[in-house]
């Protein structure tokens, strides 16, 4: 657990991090990818790309050794750090139901460190393995069906679908039990990983720049932690503490609402809050990022 909240920590500060220094490159045109390429020389995109790299490890630690359901809810609380380190080096106000928000998230992150267990001890089947990679293609189908609807509904649609990419990668670290070069290249949860973490990639890109940030997290959140927990209770074994059970699904569903609450961090504001006159805050689409720095580095 503690390298699962570590985990959240260096993706959640990653994310300001990575807006200070795409904020202090933005001058000078170019598009995009000038300004990536602006922003890869400010030591602080530098040091987040490091954060999320390291966090990436951290999760790996924490999907071997504690149940899927307690990572995934432990790294949907990146959003609460954020809004924390946020509100100190960018200045953004939070409000009294956003401070609220953040002690949902680690209410429930608490009752999740009581109630739960080891990780489940049951071998991933074939056939899983075999279902973790279809998923993986069916997020690349998603994210070309959900780039045609109208907006309201793009931003949701690939939201959801990079939240079930990145839940195939949680999936898929659980169904990979031996790093020898002949089975991982043999094994589909290999492909799984790596098809399904490049989609999600994909999708968050395209849902954050092409329609709303609160709503596209939002649809992250929900598919990277419902789908992989129910995968991890009923086909690898996850339990919790015994008479703990009640604890764990409450513990669970008060981490998860109050990450969503806190949706609009899914992206780091760009413009202070004296920009905004007589909002709390920032508006619903704030990011500035040359692109999600959750859990895919640039």
């Amino acid at each position: 657990m503690v390298c699962a909240l570590g985990a959240a920590v260096c993706f959640g500060t990653a994310t300001v991090l990575q807006a200070i220094a795409a904020r202090a490159a933005g001058g000078g045109g170019g598009g995009d990818a000038a300004l990536l390429l602006r922003a890869l020389r400010q030591w602080r995109y530098l040091a987040g790309l490091a954060l999320d790299g390291l966090g990436f490890l951290l999760q790996i630690a924490a999907l071997r050794s504690i149940p899927i359901y307690a990572v995934g809810a432990a790294l949907a609380s990146s959003l609460a750090v954020t809004a924390v380190v946020a509100a100190r080096l960018l200045r953004v106000r939070l409000s009294r139901a956003e401070w609220g928000a953040v002690a949902l998230v680690c209410a429930g992150l608490a009752m999740l460190g009581l109630a739960s267990g080891t990780e489940g001890e049951r071998p991933g089947s074939m056939e899983l393995k075999y279902a973790m990679l279809g998923t993986a293609v069916a997020v690349l189908l998603l994210g070309a069906l959900g780039s045609r609807l109208p907006e309201r509904g793009r931003a949701l649609a690939l939201g959801l679908g990079a939240g079930f990419g990145f839940g195939v990668v949680e999936v898929a670290v659980r169904l990979i039990d031996d790093l020898g070069p002949g089975p991982l290249l043999t094994n589909p949860a290999t492909y799984a990983l790596l098809l399904g973490g490049g989609a999600a990639f994909l999708l968050l890109t395209s849902a954050l720049q092409r329609g709303s940030v609160t709503t596209a997290t939002a649809g992250m959140v929900i598919g990277e932690t419902i789908g992989p927990a129910a995968v991890g209770v009923v086909w690898l074994g996850d339990r919790t503490r015994e008479g703990l059970a009640w604890a764990a699904v409450l513990g669970f569903a008060v981490a998860v609402t109050g990450a969503l609450a806190l949706a609009r961090f899914g992206e780091a504001p760009q413009q202070p809050p004296e920009a905004a006159p007589g909002r709390p805050g920032v508006t619903d689409d704030p990011g500035v990022s040359p692109g999600p720095s959750r859990r895919t580095g640039a």
